[in-house]
């Protein structure tokens, strides 16, 4: 029963990341769209966590903060730090340096890198060598993916340090869920209504052209960037970490650049030049060999357990 229950648990964690991914795709295509066209980085981070907020406001409301409470307020803070509004306005802020395929293609590689990284020395995960191998494949193939896009310009260069930065954040939130056991709804709805608290000193302070905009375009963003991508999408990858744990997690988010490029190519008209397709079989044969990998390590560490003595 829990072996059925385990599989259950799996393939439900597997369509969440397959959802996740298509849903970072459409939001990178998205913000490129705005922030090329009407809105600033602020703006989208605001519209990001306004409609958030409006998702999980009722669902916290209902529970009475008990559940935030739980967790506890630091914890919750540093989960928001991590995770919250300063993710989103680091990422936009570096794709008004760098092309979107950069943020697409360094924002997963470097959760990639982080998430293996932390995890050996947090929680001490094995990795066997079919895994390592493949996270390197991963990582090759994520930063061929924007070779060719690269000019030596030190804009775009500080733009793509922003989206490592971001990553190595987001890979600290999923290693800090997984150490405080945090429930991906407590810890989802934690990060955007702390992140909505400062949105009143945003909006005062910071660049605008929201009122460029048209009232269709703000709705869409806060359905992408808000509802989908800072609502939904921050709970699946919360509950994949959950099953799956943070190495395992990270393994989906190659899969962003792989959607980012198709979704691209029908709403921008942007084709991938051969060597990115080149990269994507890379990446795509280094998230199997990852997962395989990750099978063999997992056998290893059940069977003194099922074998006997």
């Amino acid at each position: 029963m829990a072996d059925a229950r385990d599989t259950g648990n799996t393939r439900l964690a597997i369509v969440a990341g397959l959802t996740m991914i298509g849903i970072y795709a459409i939001q990178f295509v998205a913000a490129r769209f705005s922030l090329r066209e009407h809105l600033t980085a602020a703006d989208l981070a605001a519209l990001r966590f306004g409609g958030a907020g409006v998702v999980f406001l009722p669902i916290v409301w209902r529970g009475g903060f008990a559940s935030i409470r739980a967790l506890g307020w630091r914890r919750a803070l540093a989960l928001a730090a991590l995770a919250g509004l300063p993710y989103p306005l680091i990422i936009n802020w570096g794709l008004t340096y760098a092309p979107a395929a950069h943020a697409a293609a360094l924002c997963p590689a470097s959760i990639v890198f982080f998430s293996f990284l932390l995890s050996r020395i947090v929680f001490h995960d094995g990795a066997s060598q079919q895994r390592t191998i493949g996270v390197l494949a991963i990582i090759a193939g994520l930063f061929l993916f924007i070779a060719p896009a690269r000019d030596g310009a030190g804009s775009v260069l500080f733009g793509d340090m922003l989206f490592i930065g971001s990553g190595l954040m987001f890979s600290t939130y999923a290693v800090l869920v997984r150490r405080w056991h945090a429930d991906p709804v407590t810890a989802t709805a934690a990060v955007v209504l702390l992140s909505c608290l400062p949105l009143p000193a945003l909006c005062l302070l910071a660049p605008s052209r929201i009122h460029a905009a048209a009232a269709t375009e703000i709705i869409a963003q806060i359905a992408i960037q808000g509802i989908l991508a800072g609502a939904a999408a921050m709970f699946l990858y919360t509950y994949i970490v959950r099953q799956l744990g943070p190495q395992t997690a990270s393994l989906f988010l190659p899969g962003i650049p792989i959607a980012t490029a198709v979704v691209g190519m029908a709403v921008l008209g942007e084709t991938p030049i051969t060597i990115q397709f080149a990269a994507i079989a890379i990446m795509a044969a280094g998230m199997g060999l990852s997962a395989i990998g990750g099978r063999i390590a997992s056998k290893r560490l059940t069977a003194p357990a099922t074998g006997g003595s």
